[in-house]
């Protein structure tokens, strides 16, 4: 068996380490850039979507969530018909460093991908959403308390 997981793993450290040493200087730290990109390009949404499109627990989503509303990039805000739901959305701080994430993420999207030709990167990205989407199903299995058959 081929070692694609454990490539696919360290791409996403490289990429989140040096996003961690960049985004230091904004005081975004330890991911914190994902949540705040997804929110922005998702106004509105709720911690719990983010947590599934991000794939995280609730746990690590709320504590993300609650240091960038204490830092100021994010507020919550009440739902308009249930008063229990929170919707999120980025604040004018958050609106101005989420064009410096876009163009990380661009830059990085070019770097990675140099040298491959639009029917490599069209093959590799669909590739890996089936991965993506077959991982997905194991992942919602696992969080809904199920052990997985090795």
């Amino acid at each position: 068996m081929k070692e694609i997981l454990r490539e696919v793993g360290m791409i996403a450290r490289a990429l989140d380490s040096i996003s961690n040493i960049e985004f230091k200087e904004m005081d975004l730290t330890k991911g914190q850039y994902l949540y705040l990109v997804r929110i922005y390009e998702h106004p509105g949404i709720i911690q719990e979507k983010l947590a599934e499109m991000i794939m995280v627990d609730r746990t690590t989503a709320a504590r993300a969530i609650q240091k960038l509303e204490a830092q100021g990039f994010i507020q919550k805000r009440d739902d308009e018909t249930n008063k229990k739901i929170k919707r999120l959305f980025t604040t004018e701080k958050g609106n101005q460093v989420y064009p410096i994430l876009k163009r990380e993420g661009e830059h990085s999207n070019a770097v990675a991908l140099e040298g491959l030709s639009p029917e490599e990167v069209n093959t590799l990205l669909r590739l890996l959403r089936r991965v993506r989407v077959n991982v997905e199903k194991d992942w919602i299995f696992v969080k809904k308390g199920n052990k997985r058959q090795y």
